[in-house]
């Protein structure tokens, strides 16, 4: 659950995981293409998703849920973005990655939303004209996988103006590469040796900790995890 307190805030000023220490995660690792078992969408079937969600927003406005990297690297025009709290959901480090932030050899780690709890982010508002192929942008970089496309949905989000809905990505993933309710040392042992093609699983946890604390966010989970991932680099790295 976050905290958003102002103590929580203060706190957050005082972050242990570092740029100097996400250095030493970051290594050369090649591309290996997608995922075994998974099949890329079609340029039809990425029509079609976005046609279906900008029909399904009507004639409000067309909002996008960050929680994560979506946060600092949100890859899509927005003109509007504010805070927002999705309840009965939690940020969790449960998708096993083999690409990407992870390798064959040593899978990663990345973020969805599980049940239970809150979970504080960011809303992006799209804009009216080419909303549509907005859509398509965010649906191409978030889910482009046939198996994956049924991990969006719309959630209900609170913020200071009131309740809307916001589409939001990776929500009550399930499969195989999905580990539930590791425990954040397991979590923060992965984090710091795991690397792909894209980055490191810790440069994704600092980029995301990093970015919510700019926004006023201060999850207590991610709080906990940054240092156990900091004193794990440490660790490895220091000089024997």
């Amino acid at each position: 659950m976050a905290d958003t307190s102002r103590g929580g805030r203060r706190a957050a000023r005082r972050m242990a995981l570092s740029a100097d220490l996400v250095a030493h995660t970051i290594r050369p690792e090649p591309d290996l293409g997608p995922e075994p078992g998974r099949t890329l969408l079609t340029e039809a079937e990425l029509d079609e998703l976005a046609r279906r969600y900008n029909e399904e927003c009507g004639d409000r406005p067309f909002w996008v849920f960050a929680y994560g990297s979506l946060i600092w690297k949100p890859d899509f025009d927005a003109i509007a973005h504010q805070r927002a709290t999705a309840y009965g959901w939690h940020r969790s480090f449960c998708m096993r990655m083999r690409r990407w932030r992870g390798s064959p050899e040593q899978p990663g780690l990345m973020m969805a939303l599980e049940r239970g709890g809150r979970c504080d982010g960011v809303i992006y508002r799209l804009p009216e004209e080419g909303r549509e192929q907005q859509v398509r942008r965010v649906l191409f970089r978030e889910v482009r996988f046939r198996e994956t496309a049924d991990m969006v949905r719309w959630l209900p989000v609170h913020t200071a103006e009131g309740r809307t809905r916001a589409l939001t990505f990776w929500v009550g993933p399930k499969g195989e590469r999905i580990a539930s309710r590791l425990p954040l040392e397991e979590v923060a042992w992965t984090l710091a040796r795991a690397c792909g093609h894209v980055g490191s699983c810790a440069e994704y946890l600092f980029n995301t900790v990093t970015h919510l604390r700019e926004h006023g966010i201060h999850d207590r989970n991610l709080w906990r995890l940054q240092e156990l991932v900091a004193r794990e680099i440490e660790e490895l790295h220091r000089p024997s």
